[in-house]
């Protein structure tokens, strides 16, 4: 499947899931979480095996 074609079929997805009430929306807090998350994630390797 081309990436065009895979990026609208998720963007429907996307749609429906919001006019369904189904889809998660972030708070600005949770985001800044994920995002520290995300950064101490990356910044030690974690899961890396050597």
């Amino acid at each position: 499947m081309n990436p065009e074609r895979q990026r609208a079929i998720a963007s429907e997805g996307g749609k429906a899931a919001h006019q369904s009430g189904n889809a998660h929306e972030f708070t600005s807090e949770e985001a800044r979480a994920a995002g520290r998350k995300g950064g101490q994630a990356s910044g030690n390797h974690s899961g890396r095996q050597r």
